[in-house]
């Protein structure tokens, strides 16, 4: 069964253009030397080419043989050690990159985007669990994930990286020295992975895909530095740099501050992709003018948080006025409205900005964000609020300001268990798990009657609708006559 996997592998990389024939014998050969096996017979008809099915049947032959435990971690480790060899070395993959690029930017990111597949760096069989679907809402058509894609650390890996000599190398998950690095059990696995090499703002930044794909070509650009997290000038020339290189694809970032910045505050970097969200399809709902900056179209946006969309043909205009928007916003105050520049020295205003090419307009989105804490909310005022946590707790970073959910894993069981407990009758407050979604469940009671046909789709909307609170609740300015008056004294003081 072995010498058949290991015939399968190596027809499946000839096949994805992973490695040229001329390479089949000693990509053969490197694969023994990792399996601990010294002979070999090739399978003639080894016409398996589901990636997911070879390499389990090449873990489980190493798991067997005491080459590795039994955990997700090591395997993980093992597997991707495995893929390693069949792939061609950074130089190789940067050298094809830029030629198709020199045909058009798009060419360049199929083959790009189709080889983290291939490679396995996308685990296309593990990103197919998640669980997605959308829900229409007055702001427009939310999308929603529940993320299941990501491994769990099973006890004994947890157990063991408690126990492994801790390790500063790579400083991060997003430093450039992740590329090759075979991984440890507190760090993942990155040696089937390529970085691309790309320079905006006369500065090296790198291009790679996210291996999560929360969207289509979801990539992250980060800075060839670990250097932190910053919003100023330099970032929106940065986000139109890389979309004047790469015209298909969006690029935001998420705000330099903790509760409403992302997971990942030590690194800077950016997310884009090719993929249209909600909130790029939302229309200017309230035309705005900058003094001096009457070539310069701007708006507020209809959407559930607080956006100013600029646009136009002239990206510099756009960056200019957007650092005047973004210092304004940084230094102000308007307590009636509960926004509060600084509180003890410490800030509390930032954007999150989003930059596209639009047919022939650049536009740049500035959703204007806040921090601030109080005793009500510890979590934040303009965060989701402790009634929504029972399906969405954690920040509210780039992809959920944008329209997409990422929800917690915990959900897939626990909405399973929910609507068996609601057609059954069961009592959900006596339950210590299904417990904080009882008010919720009750209010849905009161909406609709429940059958085993329709509560699946009644709940998957539902789930979509409190991601529009999640969302509301983030907004500094509230959709309201008062909330739309405070946004624009922010507007008109600028």
């Amino acid at each position: 069964m072995i010498n058949k996997r290991i015939s399968e592998l190596i027809g499946y990389g000839i096949k994805r253009g992973l490695l040229e024939k001329e390479d089949k014998i000693f990509v053969t050969n490197r694969i023994l030397a990792k399996l601990k096996l010294d002979s070999f017979t090739e399978y003639e008809n080894a016409d398996e080419d589901n990636l997911e099915v070879i390499l389990k049947d090449i873990l489980s032959f190493a798991v067997e043989n005491g080459l590795i435990d039994d955990s997700i971690t090591e395997k993980d480790i093992f597997d991707t050690e495995i893929m390693a060899l069949l792939l061609p070395r950074p130089s190789e993959v940067i050298r094809r990159f830029n030629d198709l690029y020199n045909e058009s930017p798009k060419k360049a990111t199929d083959f790009y985007y189709n080889f983290s597949q291939d490679s396995d760096y996308i685990r296309r069989y593990r990103i197919k669990k998640d669980m997605k679907w959308t829900t229409d809402t007055d702001y427009g058509t939310l999308d929603i994930t529940i993320n299941l894609s990501k491994p769990e650390k099973d006890p004994k890996a947890i157990a063991a990286a408690r126990n492994a000599i801790q390790s500063s190398y790579p400083l991060c998950q997003l430093c450039r020295e992740n590329e090759g690095y075979m991984g440890r059990l507190d760090h993942p696995a990155r040696a089937n992975h390529r970085i691309i090499p790309v320079t905006i703002n006369n500065s090296d930044w790198c291009f790679q895909y996210s291996p999560y794909v929360y969207y289509n070509e979801h990539c992250i650009v980060f800075n060839g530095k670990h250097t932190p997290m910053a919003i100023n000038h330099d970032t929106f020339v940065k986000l139109f740099d890389f979309v004047k290189l790469f015209p298909h694809y969006f690029v935001g970032s998420n705000a330099d501050l903790p509760i409403v910045g992302g997971s990942i505050l030590t690194h800077d970097h950016f997310q884009g992709g090719n993929y249209t969200f909600a909130m790029a399809k939302a229309e200017i709902e309230t035309p705005i003018s900058f003094k001096g900056f009457e070539d310069v179209g701007a708006g507020i946006v209809k959407w559930p948080m607080s956006v100013i969309r600029l646009y136009g043909k002239d990206s510099d205009r756009i960056i200019t006025l957007a650092d005047k928007i973004l210092d304004s916003w940084r230094g102000y105050t308007d307590e009636s409205a509960f926004v509060f520049a600084s509180t003890n020295g410490t800030p509390h205003n930032t954007i999150t900005p989003i930059a596209r090419k639009n047919g022939e307009n650049f536009e740049l989105d500035l959703v204007l964000r806040n921090n601030i804490t109080t005793p009500e909310h510890p979590l934040g005022v303009y965060h989701p609020h402790a009634e929504l946590h029972h399906i969405k707790k954690e920040n509210i970073g780039l992809i959920e300001v944008m329209g997409l959910a990422v929800l917690p894993a915990r959900l897939k069981d626990e909405m399973k268990a929910l609507k068996e407990a609601i057609l059954n009758g069961s009592d959900i407050r006596s339950d210590e798990v299904l417990e904080k979604h009882a008010d919720w469940t009750d209010e849905l009671k009161e909406k609709y009657t429940f059958t085993k046909d329709n509560i699946d789709e009644i709940i998957e909307k539902e789930i979509g609708i409190v991601f529009s609170k999640v969302l509301e609740n983030a907004g500094v300015y509230k959709r309201t006559k008062e909330g739309k008056e405070a946004f624009l004294r922010f507007v008109n003081q600028v």
